[in-house]
This record gives structure tokens, sequence and C-alpha cells, in this order.
């Protein structure tokens, strides 16, 4: 597993405060002020040319002034499970900007999904520095993170929704995978595979995804068996192809897969090649992330696409909002982004 890393976003240069980037803006000191904290009022217009001169400058704010001034430093800590991951590198990009269009400044650690890693990031055992933590956690243990407390205000990511008295935002992954498998339904496929089953405590995401595509399967009249859904440990394009392959060895191949990762499906169209088979004419293939990597697979992979920007507006709202004060401070909340199928040609 990775190790945990807190990379730093943008190019720091000496000697630059309010001062030049309101001059860069054409805006007063005090407007950039308001636009990097994300008070006061000004147009969308300027709030642009302030961001724009705030990058071109690297400009950073003072955390230890912005501590000392509102009690908070402005610094806020995002923990996924891989920074290698495609999926978790681009929500963390989104997440980074969403961050700084509020003025703060987002640290990123990858915790491997190691359940004690997770825990102590869930119960605010964090750099003192961290006025909120955003957490997308595989193995986490909601019995142990409850009785802790939360002295760090948390909001969770991710598939599996917790027992915890926090935000929680996700996709409706149900619903996403329901359709992804009525989507090949749709193509005459009724052999269809599946690539992610995982057999491991918590692992929501197989569970929820694999929850919708048997209920798509039994709306169409169908038997779900699992002989079409090896177990994967992981997933890695790695764990994609040792499926694949099991699936064609079966004394009746599908016709189709679902893989619950754009990797995964990486993975089984690496081994369909190899087997000579024409993707989607012998085996149509649907994954689920919309990686970037998505457009140039051969052909260009069908896939459930989250929509990232509106999962990182969310988490960082919802993180600043109890941040900035009690009220419905120890209230569990769900919120749910938008997700489409974006059809290519695999399928």
């Amino acid at each position: 597993m990775a190790p945990s890393t807190r990379p730093y976003s943008g190019t720091m240069r000496e000697g630059v405060g309010l001062r030049e980037v309101a001059e860069r803006a054409g805006v007063s000191m005090r407007t950039v002020s308001n636009v990097v904290r994300g008070t006061g009022r000004f147009s969308d217009a300027t709030r642009e040319r302030v961001l724009r001169a705030v990058e071109d400058l690297g400009y950073r704010p003072n955390t230890a002034a912005r501590r000392l001034r509102t009690g908070r430093s402005g610094v806020l800590l995002l923990a996924v499970p891989e920074l290698t991951m495609p999926y978790f590198a681009e929500l963390s990009g989104h997440l980074l900007r969403e961050a700084a269009h509020h003025g703060c400044t987002l640290l990123i650690e990858a915790t491997g999904g190691r359940p004690e890693a997770e825990l102590e990031i869930a119960i605010g055992r964090t750099d003192p520095l961290v006025d909120g933590v955003i957490l997308s956690p595989l193995a986490l243990d909601d019995q142990a993170a409850a009785p802790a407390g939360h002295r760090t205000p948390l909001v969770l990511l991710g598939e599996r929704v917790h027992d915890l008295p926090c935000p929680h935002v996700t996709i409706d992954n149900i619903g996403a995978a329901r359709e992804a498998t009525a989507h090949l339904l749709a193509r005459g496929r009724r052999r269809i595979g599946v690539i992610g089953r995982q057999t491991a405590a918590n692992a929501a995401t197989s569970a929820t995804r694999l929850t919708g595509h048997r209920q798509a399967l039994e709306r169409a009249g169908l038997a779900y068996e699992e002989s079409l859904a090896p177990a994967v440990a992981a997933y890695h394009r790695a764990d994609g192809a040792h499926a694949m392959r099991a699936l064609l060895d079966l004394p009746e191949a599908p016709d189709a897969v679902f893989c619950f990762g754009d990797a995964l499906a990486e993975g089984a169209l690496h081994v369909l090649r190899g087997r000579g088979l024409s993707v989607p004419g012998d085996v149509a293939v649907v994954g689920f992330d919309d990686v970037e990597e998505a457009s140039y697979t051969s052909p260009p992979l069908t896939t459930v696409a989250p929509d990232k920007p509106e999962l990182a507006r969310l988490a960082v709202n919802a993180l600043l909002e109890r941040i900035a004060g009690p009220a419905g401070a120890g209230e569990p909340s769900v919120l749910l982004a938008g997700h489409r199928l974006v059809v290519r040609g695999s399928s």
C-alpha cells in the first residue's frame, strides 16, 4: 500500500501577500480577503479574477495569523485509501479545487485502507492545525469510532453509510449499478458476468453494486449465478484481468461483464484482447467511475460517471458548516450527488 503522504498543491512565492494579489486582480485588499475567506459580497467575475491572481502568484494565506484572528487555520484534511487509484486521484483534485474556492488549504493522506489508520483519523487524532477531516474509509469500525467521540469535525465519503453522527456524502450506488446492468440487458445480453464481488467484511462497494446488479436481473426475470461473479481481492487492473480469465474459462462464458471499477474493466479488456475476442461483439463491458482513462481504452469504455465535482462541493460545504457552528453538529445526514451512465463503444 502507498505510504501516508501529504503533498502540497501550488507554488509558494516569497513575499506575496494580499497587496500583490489585489494589484494583480485590480481590486481592494479587503475584497481579496473576503474572496479568500469566502465572506462578504462580490460578483462571480470578481471572485474569478481574484482566484486567478491567487493561482498565478502562488499566494497562500498565513495560517498562523488566521488562527490567532479566528481560532481556525483554514486547513482541512482529506484521507483516502490510495492516491494511485485513478478515481481517488481525480476526486482529490476536485476536492483541492473546492477547498481553494473557500480559501482553505487541503492536506491529503493515503490510509492504505488500514482500519487502525482510518480509526485514528475518524476520532480526530490528526495534526492540531487541521480544522476538519473528509475521510473515505474502506474498513472503518463504527463501534470503535462512536464511543470515542469526534474532537475534529468529520465528513465521510464512500459507498457504505456509517452509523456515526456526521454527514455522509455518496451517490445512489444501488441505482447506478441497476442502470448499468439494465443497459446491458437492453443490448440483448443475458449472461452477464460481474467483476468486483468481495467477501471481506465492510466491502461496501461490492455489496451495494452487487445489490443493484441483482435487482436488474430480477426485474428481467433472470437468476443470479455466483459462478458469474468471481471474488476479487482488490479493485486493481490485475484483479480485473484475473477475474476475466476465470469467467472466460467457464463452460459457458458470459456475453457481457459489469465491472465495479474502471480499473477492473481495463484489466478485463486487456484479457479479452489477448484471447482474440471482440468488444462489444463477443463480450460487452461496462465499468464504474468514469476516470479519464475510460475515454482512451480500446474501445472506449461505457461506465457509470459519479458527479465528482458535486461530491467535492457537498463534502467541503458540509465540513465547513460543521466547523462553523454547533447547529446540527450531532445529526447524521446522507447527502447524495448525482450520477449518469456514459455510453461508449465497449457496450
